[in-house]
């Protein structure tokens, strides 16, 4: 019987990956990071080939930057030539109580969970930045960090390192965070030893697409981005079209419908980080004091949140159109007062829910 025998040499750096591997999962953990795995910088030409499908319908909508940079997006190594491998990190954002119960609040503007606290990219890339320096230190690595704003794939790396798998809704699931997870990365020179990838676990369930109130999903794993309440309060910079308007309910920012009733949210313990807490000015806001949001007040409200980069405008048309959802007559003369506003998507957007509120 034949005998394999490793190259000289072989076995020795494996179990130094094997420790480093260790010892910076370790770290991570100690950082408040939730969830840490490893791949290779290599991702399959599938992830390639459903981004280039993605873009060709022209489901990114208005996202030019996700054209402009999608080889980057789906290769690591097209971004970074001497990465080698991944570390991917998720950090936990379940919220303490139910995101959907401020539906029912029509008079009230539901921001999404992840932005009623301080802004997530600063609170991960910090983490990112000292486990990154403490890599270095420790193990003379050369490395980069990313949080979402860089064309990374965030969703199949963190899956091929074994963080969870790309739910029907696109976003990511753990099987002990639910659909509650902030996704970095850290690309480095390092050779760390791959975990297993996650395997889907969704069955037959289709609790998010069912409950998506534009219907966002074509098909179960496919978004139109376009339908999307989130891109729609987020990225959508003229007005909102008529035909989401209704659906959109009192969403001023952001939606968490389709993660909020994902069975594997049963698992999620509601986060323990401070950064991530909710500020009681965001948890319930009423409409008529945001609709009368100059741009000082809107930025002084809004200072350290991730609401605060789309801007007052943008902001101030979404509170329009969840008025003119509201059924509440007292919210006309509010309605009314922005029908002349110096930006005219804003001003259009406050004539159409003056016109439902007097309806």
């Amino acid at each position: 019987m034949l005998q394999q025998i490793e190259a000289p040499g072989r076995a020795p750096a494996r179990e130094a990956g094997r420790l480093a591997a260790e010892a910076i999962r370790a770290e991570a953990l100690r950082l408040g990071f939730g969830t840490v795995g490893f791949t290779e910088a290599l991702l399959p030409d599938a992830v390639r080939a459903r981004l280039d499908a993605f873009l060709e319908a022209g489901m990114h909508g208005g996202m030019g930057w996700m054209a402009d940079r999608a080889a980057q997006r789906a290769q690591p190594r097209t971004l970074w030539p001497e990465a080698v491998s991944v570390v991917s990190l998720g950090m936990n954002y379940a919220p303490g109580q139910d995101p959907m119960a401020i539906l029912a609040r029509r008079d009230r503007g539901a921001i999404s969970v992840y932005a009623q606290g301080r802004d997530y990219h600063d609170v991960v890339k910090s983490r990112l930045k000292q486990l990154g320096r403490w890599m270095a230190q420790r193990f003379g690595t050369e490395l980069k960090v990313f949080v979402d704003t860089a064309p990374v794939a965030e969703k199949p790396l963190a899956q091929q390192a074994g963080l969870g798998w790309q739910g029907k809704h696109t976003n990511l699931v753990s099987r002990s965070h639910g659909s509650w997870l902030f996704l970095g990365e850290i690309y480095t020179t390092l050779a760390l030893p791959p975990d297993a990838p996650e395997r889907d676990h969704c069955g037959s369930c289709r609790n998010c697409l069912s409950v998506c109130p534009t219907d966002a999903f074509p098909a179960p794993y496919r978004l139109d981005a376009r339908r999307c309440i989130s891109y729609l309060t987020i990225e959508q910079k003229g007005p909102i079209p008529e035909e989401h308007r209704v659906p959109m309910g009192n969403r001023i920012y952001g939606c968490d419908d389709c993660l909020a009733v994902c069975p594997w949210n049963k698992f999620a313990r509601a986060h323990a980080e401070p950064g991530f807490a909710p500020r009681a000015a965001l948890q319930a806001p009423k409409l008529a004091e945001l609709a009368a949001l100059d741009d000082a007040g809107f930025r002084a409200l809004f200072s350290g949140s991730p609401v605060k980069r789309i801007g007052r405008d943008r902001f101030v048309r979404n509170v329009m159109i969840a008025a003119g959802n509201a059924a509440d007559p007292a919210l006309r003369p509010v309605a009314q007062a922005l029908a002349e506003d110096a930006d005219p998507v804003v001003a259009e957007a406050a004539r159409w829910a003056a016109r439902r509120l007097e309806a």
